[in-house]
């Protein structure tokens, strides 16, 4: 069923879908009055989050151009980016790990998938749908859970990061939502963990929070592959919500003296502060 667009909300739980009056198709996701997702049902292709379209640029840009990939999201939410790709890239194979049911199944129901989707949710927590995960199976890990408005420790660490490494298929592409603010010690933390894994990493974010001004969204990329740095200079620059690329000696900069996390010593990204996810 689709709900008229307006000013409509349709509750479950924790969650709440609001309408956007003045998009048509346009919706909103809320689970504890933090925005999570965003979904265009007239255009999947639109994404409206700033951290999500950046996500989208390195989406674009990995494998071979067009091409269909195989995804493992770890997160589901109200399933932009495998909307995006069931329409960007037809064919591609997403497999989604979201722990609450009851938001999968208020998703499913108002905000029917784009024609010909290949996207299969299971109900599980992020790690332990990504241990059941086959080893070289994937094309590319993208990494956006949140309990609330924090990542959870469990999924900041060395060990969670490698068991990413494993699943994918030889150069393929790990993509994380980081969440952070000044002094950005939990995104320096997020970097150093990555290095220690991936031989490639590069980080996305908007200037004023990369200098520390703001909380907000940093998209870190790692592969042991190249990645495709030009490109996503490009378009991360000619976005309307410009962003930098960071890599190279910029990053060694970023990163300064922070460690890698392990399990043992790890915890949730920060919380936000007030206002910042105002409605």
């Amino acid at each position: 069923m689709r709900l008229p667009p307006g000013p409509t909300v349709v509750t479950g739980g924790t969650a709440e879908l609001l309408a956007d009056a003045d998009r048509d198709g346009s919706w909103m996701l809320l689970v504890n009055g933090t925005p999570q997702s965003h979904v265009d049902l007239d255009d999947p292709a639109h994404l409206e989050f700033e951290y999500v379209r950046r996500m989208g640029h390195v989406l674009d840009l990995v494998g071979e151009p067009d091409a269909p990939l195989d995804v493992l999201h770890l997160g589901g939410g109200a399933l932009t980016l495998p909307r995006y790709l069931t329409v960007t890239r037809p064919g591609s194979r997403q497999r989604v790990v979201e722990i609450d049911q009851p938001l999968t199944d208020l998703v499913r129901e108002h905000l029917p998938l784009p024609r010909g989707a290949r996207i299969r949710v299971r109900a599980a927590d992020a790690r332990e749908g990504l241990a059941v995960t086959h080893t070289g199976s994937t094309d590319v890990v993208i990494t956006d859970v949140f309990a609330g408005a924090r990542t959870p420790a469990h999924l900041t660490t060395v060990e969670f990061v490698s068991d990413a490494h494993r699943v994918l298929r030889q150069g393929g592409t790990y993509i994380a939502n980081v969440a952070d603010g000044p002094p950005l010690r939990f995104a320096r933390a997020q970097v150093a963990t990555l290095r220690a894994v991936f031989r490639h990493v590069c980080l996305l974010a908007e200037p004023g929070t990369l200098r520390g001004r703001r909380f907000g969204n940093l998209v870190a990329v790692a592969s042991d592959g190249d990645l495709p740095l030009a490109a996503l200079t490009r378009r991360t620059a000619k976005d309307p919500m410009p962003a930098r690329v960071v890599d190279g000696d910029d990053l060694d900069r970023f990163v300064g003296t922070a460690r890698p996390v392990h399990d043992e010593d790890a915890v949730a990204s920060p919380e936000p502060p007030p206002g910042v996810f105002s409605r």
